[in-house]
C-alpha cells in the first residue's frame, strides 16, 4: 500500500523502473503485432511464501493456499490483461502462489501459448465462456462496449470455476496493482458473498431509470437496506455462498426484467447492485481508485483521491494504452505504461 499524490508521482519506489523484460522471439510475434510482448522477469517466493509439490494444473488449483484471481481475456484488452498480471506479479511476495483463472469467450483464438511465453511461470487456466448464455438477456446500454457477452461472464464464476475454488477476486482488465493482492485476499466478507469499496455519496438513483423508481414492484427491491454504488470491477467473492444461494440466478432474473422493461442502461453493473448492494462487505477504496479512463471523447484526465493507494482502474471510455499510442495521454497513463510490456 502507498500514498499517491499526482503532484510527487515520480518520486515513489513503485514507478520506478521494473527489470528489463526479455523480447519474445517467436514467428507469431513477428507476424502479428497484436501479440508482440516482452517476455515479463521471473517473479519468485520470498522465503517465508509456503511452497507447493510440482503438479499437474489440474491438481494445482484445488490447493488451499493459493490466491484465486479472475479475469476475463480477450484480444481488444490484451494489453491491458498483461499489464494488470505483470502489476500482480511484481508487487507480490508469493507470486507463485497465485493462479489465475481466465475466462475468454473466443473459440478461434488459443491465447494460451501467448501467455505462457510472456509470463513462462505463470499458474493459469482459460476457460470458455459461451456468447450464447447471456445472448438473448442483455439490452442495448450507453456504450456499445457495455454490451459485449464477456462483460457478463463475472455472473457465472460459480458455475465456470472448480468446484473446490471456493473465493476468488475479480479483476477488470483495466487496472494495475501497486500493492500485494494477497492484502486484498485476506479482506473479511464477514456474512456477506461479495466484498468491494462502496461509494455512498454516488447518486445511486442515476444507475437506474424513471421507471425502474417509478414503479413500487422494482425499487422495493432495496426494501430494508442501504443500497450504495459500488464498481464490479473489482470483487472479492464466496463461491461457497454464491452457489448456495443461487445468486447466478437472481442475476439472470433481474437481466430478463430489464429487456422488458428497460429499467437500466449501464450494461452488467444494475443487476449486480439490485442483487448485491446494501448487503456486501465493505473493503477499503485504496483497492479501487476507479474512473480514471475519464472521457476519451471530451478528453478529460482524472485524478485519484488523496490518501493511500492500492489498486488503480482506469474504469471510464479511455483506456491508457490508447491514449498513449496516441500521443494525448493523461499524467497516470504514465504510471501504467511502466507494467506495459507490448511490443
Amino acid at each position: 500500500m502507498i500514498t499517491i499524490s499526482i503532484v510527487i508521482i515520480l518520486a515513489y519506489p513503485f514507478l520506478q523502473s521494473c527489470p528489463p523484460a526479455e523480447a519474445i522471439k517467436s514467428s507469431n510475434s513477428d507476424l502479428d503485432p497484436l501479440f508482440n510482448y516482452r517476455q515479463s522477469p521471473n517473479f519468485k517466493n520470498s522465503p517465508k511464501c509456503t511452497t507447493f509439490p510440482i503438479s499437474s494444473i489440474a491438481t494445482k488449483i484445488c490447493n488451499p493456499p493459493l490466491v484465486h484471481i479472475s479475469m476475463t481475456l480477450d484480444t481488444k484488452f490484451l494489453r491491458g490483461s498483461v499489464a494488470a498480471i505483470h502489476s500482480i506479479l511484481q508487487h507480490s511476495h508469493c507470486p507463485e502462489n497465485l493462479f489465475f483463472h481466465f475466462i475468454s469467450s473466443s473459440d478461434t483464438i488459443n491465447l494460451e501459448p501467448h501467455l505462457g511465453k510472456i509470463f513462462p511461470l505463470l499458474s493459469f487456466k482459460i476457460y470458455y465462456f459461451n456468447p450464447g448464455i447471456v445472448q438473448n438477456k442483455i439490452s442495448s446500454s450507453i456504450r456499445q462496449t457495455l454490451e459485449h457477452p464477456l462483460n457478463y461472464a463475472r455472473n457465472y464464476l460459480a458455475e465456470l470455476l472448480e468446484p473446490c475454488v471456493e473465493r476468488v477476486i475479480y479483476l477488470d482488465s483495466d487496472i494495475v496493482l501497486v500493492d500485494d493482492i494477497s492484502n486484498l485476499w485476506k479482506a473479511s466478507l464477514g456474512l456477506s458473498t461479495v466484498g468491494s469499496p462502496q461509494y455512498c455519496h454516488a447518486n445511486f438513483t442515476n444507475y437506474f431509470t424513471p421507471k425502474f423508481w417509478s414503479h413500487k414492484k422494482f425499487f422495493r427491491a432495496f426494501h430494508g437496506r442501504k443500497p450504495c454504488y459500488f464498481n464490479t470491477g473489482v470483487m472479492v467473492i464466496d463461491l461457497i455462498k454464491w452457489r448456495k444461494y443461487r445468486y447466478t440466478k437472481k442475476l439472470e432474473r433481474w437481466m430478463k426484467i430489464q429487456r422488458v422493461h428497460r429499467i437500466y442502461e449501464l450494461g452488467s453493473l444494475p443487476p449486480f447492485l439490485l442483487v448485491f448492494a446494501g448487503k456486501i462487505a465493505p473493503i477499503d477504496q485504496r483497492w479501487n481508485q476507479h474512473g480514471l479512463g475519464g472521457d476519451n471523447l471530451s478528453g478529460s484526465c482524472r485524478n485519484i483521491h488523496a490518501g493511500p493507494v492500492s489498486l488503480l482502474h482506469w474504469s471510464g471510455g479511455g483506456k491508457p494504452w490508447l491514449r498513449l499510442d496516441s500521443g494525448n495521454s493523461c499524467p497516470l497513463d504514465e504510471l501504467w505504461a511502466r507494467y506495459d510490456l507490448h511490443g
